[in-house]
């Protein structure tokens, strides 16, 4: 028979120590240790402030949810993962500085006798919590050899979060001799320099550390003491795992909320281990996240796009898209709407594993990357056409990928350019309406071409419009777009670069502006407004060669020659080096609001055709 939840106040201290053979566990699906200085430093300065007020009433540092399992012995962290690892982090911090303040101690001063043992009391007291040590294995001074011993016993908490890339590094640092120790043994993060090669285990001691070993012995006798016996939490334990989940969301806590794909993992987590499939769920879902961390890949989908993904995917399989456009909460679908997703853990997070594996494969492509810069909600109709290659071995070529991703492209380039917003019957009814025929692998990939051809032709006949609207258009969007087709116009190869700048041939801003408005015949401000930030007069240019150029003359810009700087010449980006190319000959080349026009003309027709004739 399940116990009753079981809410009680509680000394920090007292909450933290446990019975020998009891420990806290960090679930499979929480999220990793994320707390920064600037947490720390707000919780070391309530500290403080509280020590210093001497009130007589505790400090309360909000609510921690556990779930019990095992008789007791095992205390998952529902809620209060980041707030009780980082009390072990400041309760290791205070023992090294207690530990030093005992040292300089001396015994035959009868002045600081009531000092000494209160800072021996306080030594007893963390070294009973953290290691779990009894009175009698405790030396009265710090001794090296018997503190080691007793570190060695640790075991207070286990972190079995599959998104924890430092499982290791609390333990590390608990059972350090000292802060040296410490420092030599954690993880140091490759190529980073100082302190961000740490982790935030690290970071967070080392900040509980320096402000300690500031303080006289005195004031570490007051804080310890206070943080021990005078700070308090409420403890909430429950002897459910989904009862503590649903407690959690109910409830107002310091602690940072669990998102959608915690709760979803959770009860993924939970169905799996009923039926006795634990270990391979974890598996799984951490292969998953793996992809889905991979630096690379982390800028363009993250576990709550994959589950929104899937989410579409099996609602358009389902028939749902046509008649409904209204789309659910992730949560709400996976956990009340559609639950046979929860009853399946290993098949739901296997296919989403497959969603992951396919973006890992087609992320690169150039097609993919601009169609997501223009717009994100393509991710949700590609991860439908994806299901054609969820239960085969069959990859997607570039070439079958491209052609899709071109015409979704087609249709969000008139998005940006018409008055009506992505919600209207133009774009998301008829999105999702396609949704259930990129799901179905029996229907063909030219079939679906035709649809959108189809339907552009038939909402947008006024062609002239389109590119009326083009020649105007003063935003930036297009920008990539031009660029890419260009590049395809002309057979160059094409990336895009994370470090890209939109680049105004002729600059916006700068101390020559009125000497280059001049030369390229433009005869006031108005006039310049209104050319300077036309489709002609933008192109990509790496971060680094337009911040070498900043707002320089066109001929600097396109010079062949200057050694000491870079250009339009070095860019990778085929306006740039074709504008280079171009004025490579010509002895004081100018870019002039003729040429900004007749780019824009070419800009123009470019997009419409490729908007009106595939």
């Amino acid at each position: 028979m399940a116990k009753n939840i079981d809410p009680e106040l509680r000394k920090i201290g007292d909450y933290l120590k446990l019975e020998e053979d009891s420990v806290f566990v960090i679930p499979e699906y929480q999220r990793p240790y994320s707390w920064g200085i600037e947490n720390c430093d707000k919780l070391w300065q309530d500290i403080v402030d509280f020590s210093e007020n001497k009130s007589k009433d505790n400090y309360f540092f909000g609510t921690i949810i556990v779930n019990c399992k095992d008789n007791d012995t095992i205390y998952e962290l529902i809620d209060g993962q980041q707030r009780t690892t980082t009390f072990l982090l400041l309760f290791k911090a205070l023992l090294l500085g207690i530990n030093n303040s005992i040292a300089k101690i001396n015994n035959n001063d009868e002045d600081s006798s009531g000092l000494l043992n209160g800072l021996k009391e306080r030594r007893r007291r963390i070294l009973g919590i953290l290691y779990k040590a009894e009175p009698e294995e405790i030396s009265e001074r710090p001794n090296i050899e018997k503190d080691i011993k007793i570190y060695d016993k640790l075991n207070i908490l286990i972190n079995e979060s599959n998104n924890e890339q430092f499982k290791n590094e609390l333990n590390t640092i608990l059972k350090a001799i000292d802060f040296e120790d410490a420092e030599k043994k954690v993880h140091k993060i490759p190529y980073k320099q100082k302190d961000n090669r740490y982790t935030n285990f690290f970071k967070n001691f080392k900040f509980f550390y320096n402000k300690i070993f500031t303080l006289q012995g005195s004031e570490v006798n007051s804080i310890a003491k206070s943080i021990v016996d005078n700070c308090e939490v409420i403890e909430i334990k429950s002897w459910n795992v989904e009862q503590a989940i649903t407690m959690f969301n109910s409830l107002n806590s310091d602690g940072m909320p669990l998102n959608d794909a915690d709760i979803i993992s959770a009860k993924l987590f939970a169905t799996s281990k009923s039926l006795n499939k634990g270990e391979e769920y974890s598996n799984i879902w951490k292969e998953l996240l793996e992809h889905l961390n991979d630096a690379k890949i982390s800028n363009v989908i993250d576990i709550n796009s994959i589950l929104t993904q899937y989410m579409y995917l099996v609602r358009s399989k389902n028939g749902k898209m046509i008649a409904d456009t209204t789309v659910p909460g992730v949560r709400r679908y996976f956990t009340s709407i559609n639950t046979e997703l929860i009853k399946s853990p290993i098949e739901t997070c296997s296919e989403m594993l497959k969603l992951a594996k396919i973006w890992s494969n087609i992320y690169e492509y150039p097609i993919i990357k601009i169609l997501l810069k223009c717009n994100e909600n393509a991710k949700l109709f590609l991860g439908c056409y994806f299901n054609r290659f969820l239960n085969n071995d069959k990859e997607i070529s570039e070439t079958e990928i491209t052609l899709l991703a071109e015409t979704m492209l087609r249709l969000f380039v008139i998005l940006e350019l018409v008055d009506a917003g992505y919600s209207s019957k133009y774009f998301k009814s008829f999105l999702f309406k396609e949704s259930i025929k990129l799901t179905d692998a029996t229907i063909s990939i030219e079939e679906i071409v035709q649809d959108f051809n189809s339907h552009i032709n038939e909402n947008w006949k006024d062609k002239t419009d389109i590119e009326t609207r083009i020649h105007d258009y003063d935003r930036n969007l297009l920008v990539y777009v031009n660029e890419y087709l260009f590049a395809k116009e002309k057979n160059i190869d094409f990336n895009l670069n994370s470090k890209c700048d939109i680049e105004h041939i002729m600059p916006a801003s700068g101390h020559n502006l009125l000497e280059i408005r001049k030369d390229a015949g433009i005869k006031d401000e108005e006039e310049f407004n209104g050319i300077v930030n036309k489709l002609g007069n933008k192109i990509l240019l790496e971060e680094k060669i337009n911040r070498s150029i900043g707002n320089e003359w066109f001929r600097t810009k396109v010079s062949n020659t200057l050694s000491d700087k870079i250009g339009y010449v070095n860019s990778c980006y085929p306006l740039a080096f074709s504008l280079a190319n171009q004025y490579k000959d010509v002895e004081k080349p100018y870019w002039n609001k003729d040429d900004i026009e007749h780019a824009t003309q070419k800009a123009i027709q470019r997009i419409s055709k490729f908007i009106y004739e595939n």
